[in-house]
């Protein structure tokens, strides 16, 4: 067991005085877990206690509310990674511990090229073997941590990565909480392949697992209806009910595995690589949760889980790392149809909240009032938020088992960090804290460039905000959230470590109506001369022209207020086209957005009518 210093036990003595969890630091340091019994071992598995400890915690920063803002719960949907936001929602005791029902359908890590409605590659992941099992099951243990003690949870995999999933799952969530193998039958959805090397592959597999095995929430009755006509056909039996629905077949269930069968859902295409049909979510979330209770999805992608539990009045939580699939999934919950399948009236949302982690917005951020700015300073550098006094001088809180002090630089009307602040702050608390002490302030604050400071044995690190990264105090650099520039990297977007603000990229276009060559039609047309991402990541600025583009995004009738999300064109596509964007003339309406969006998915914003690509006020169409 690692020895613990006089500091470290007085605070253990004085937080369990209090009644008072205690960090993780300490509760792996006095209670080393047990070894397991059987695991699947593989090079870069972590600790289990570690990935807990370790994960970096990122604050949420609300950008928008759509609807009416009440006092009560708001749905959440959030852009960033989903490892660093889940870790921050440890901290949400609305939550932690809450979320009745968790689907995720991560990437499979298959390296195999799926096509899309277009044919075109939907994604091609590029995390395999045990680098995807480690990713994987870091979101695992985090999210076991969110799940309610009658919760569950759905893992949604192809046939590559099940089995060595199911091992990891057995040793996170315990095999006797393991409830079913769920086949999910897609030969009718994609159309079966004329020619194969083998059998033909025509499911895909869901992992249902519960918190506790004896107490978890499971509908019978949402499951059974009626079997479809011509049933007996598949070998049914003509009597009783078994497990189908209007777009769902339940072909068979025997012990350990049920199967279904999914039609054709061409009515709620979004156009998204990777969407499931609504009504395989409606199946899930009927049977497994209440109304009112909450649901996530921390791969959320093109939205269905989200809509599905809109419509069937449950709360939702959808994370997502690309910003592609947020504004998808802003645009679909906007335009939601009361009926599973995109049919019927339209659906108002209950309110709902878009939160950026991990990508701040640092204008926004300086006009937080103290208390709020103080929070969200431990938050972002994942320091626990506890006052406490040494030697007189009140500090805020402490990172691992450091002490950290949040720099009031609005106090008295705006005060400096300089050298004489740390010579002030080692004289009276030097002898008393251990060799490291963190300090949180703007940039702007303070008066040296050192990242740290030593005086004595301490070593005074300074956080800065916005953040000049401290590479000493992390296993690794930190990693932008990367957004793709086609449409075969849409499931690459993952893993990213820490954070950064919000740098608006530097754009030059030409707008101008032209009549391609080969085409019959007029467009207008953005010819871009220069882009260029003003990240201060690294590798950033080494860029070229261009090769920080990922994509242009277009809402052909932009109504002033919210981006609706009409057309997207890949960097790598809009190469091709020798770096113009062709836009059909009759879908302009009277003005249109165009987001310009960097590969660390900053946004460029800007607003045109068909006046500013040279044309007439307006574009005759259909004689109207």
């Amino acid at each position: 067991m690692a020895t613990l210093n006089e500091r470290d036990r007085e605070r253990i003595i004085e937080l369990l005085e209090k009644g008072e969890d205690l960090p993780l630091d300490y509760k792996h340091l006095l209670f080393p877990p047990e070894k397991k019994e059987y695991e699947l071992v593989y090079a870069g598995k972590e600790r289990e206690e570690d990935i807990l400890a370790d994960t970096m915690a990122v604050p949420v920063q609300p950008i928008k509310i759509f609807g009416t803002n009440g006092n009560g719960w708001m749905n959440k949907l959030i852009f960033g990674d989903n490892l660093q936001v889940m870790k921050s929602l440890l901290d949400d005791p609305e939550v932690k511990g809450q979320v009745k029902l968790i689907y995720i359908d991560p990437p499979f890590a298959t390296k195999q090229e799926f096509k899309g409605s277009q044919d075109q590659k939907a994604y091609q992941d590029k995390i395999y073997g045990s680098q995807f099992l480690e990713f994987l099951r870091k979101r695992l243990i985090l999210l076991k941590e969110l799940l309610s003690d009658d919760g569950s949870i759905y893992i949604h995999l192809d046939w590559k990565k099940v089995h060595y999933v199911k091992v990891l799952a057995d040793e996170i969530f315990g095999e006797e909480n393991f409830q079913r193998e769920v086949i999910w039958r897609i030969g009718w959805v994609s159309g079966y392949k004329s020619v194969a090397k083998n059998w033909i592959r025509n499911h895909e597999t869901l992992l249902f697992y519960s918190k506790n095995n004896d107490n978890f929430i499971f509908n019978k009755e949402n499951a059974y209806v009626p079997y479809p006509p011509g049933y007996e056909r598949w070998g049914g039996r003509k009597k009783g009910k078994g497990y189908a629905m209007e777009d769902m077949w339940g072909v068979f269930e025997k012990e350990g595995v049920t199967s279904l069968q999914v039609v054709s859902f061409s009515g709620e295409n979004t156009d998204y690589p990777t969407q499931k049909p609504e009504g395989v979510l409606k199946r899930i979330i009927d049977v497994c949760t209440n109304e009112n209770d909450l649901v996530l999805d921390a791969f959320a992608g093109s939205g269905t889980t989200l809509a599905v539990a809109e419509k069937l009045g449950r709360r939702w939580i959808g994370i997502d790392c690309g910003k592609l699939a947020i504004y998808t999934m802003q645009k679909r919950l906007l335009n939601l149809k009361s009926e599973i399948g995109n049919k019927g009236k339209k659906l108002k949302p209950k309110p709902f909240t878009l939160y950026h982690a991990g990508l701040y917005d640092f204008p926004k951020l300086k006009k937080l009032p103290w208390a709020e700015w103080r929070k969200f300073a431990l938050l972002l550098f994942n320091c626990q938020d506890e006052k406490h006094t040494v030697s007189g001088i009140e500090l805020d809180g402490y990172k691992g088992r450091s002490d950290v002090l949040v720099f009031d630089y609005q106090k008295e009307g705006g005060v400096v960090l300089d050298y004489g602040f740390i010579d002030d702050l080692h004289s009276l608390i030097g002898s008393k804290i251990g060799s490291q002490f963190f300090i949180i302030a703007p940039a702007a604050s303070i008066t040296f460039l050192e990242d740290y400071i030593d005086k004595g044995s301490v070593r005074y690190y300074i956080l800065r905000i916005p953040y000049s990264i401290i590479n000493e105090l992390h296993s690794k650099d930190f990693e932008a959230i990367k957004q793709p520039i086609d449409e075969s990297q849409v499931n690459d977007t993952v893993d990213a470590v820490g954070f950064d603000f919000i740098r608006q990229p530097k754009v030059e276009c030409a707008y101008v109506i032209e009549k391609p060559k080969y085409q019959l039609l007029e467009y207008a047309v953005i010819k871009i001369k220069t882009f260029k991402s003003e990240a201060m990541l690294k590798g950033a600025s080494q860029l070229e022209n261009r090769e920080s583009l990922s994509m242009i995004m277009v809402d052909f009738d932009y109504d002033g207020e919210i981006f609706n999300l009409d057309k997207s064109f890949y960097a790598s596509e809009i190469e091709k086209s020798d770096w113009k964007v062709l836009l059909p003339l009759e879908n302009i309406k009277k003005q249109i957005m165009i987001i310009y969006l960097d590969i660390y998915g900053n946004e460029y914003r800007e607003i045109k009518t068909l006046q500013d690509f040279g044309g007439p006020k307006q574009v005759k169409r259909g004689g109207k």
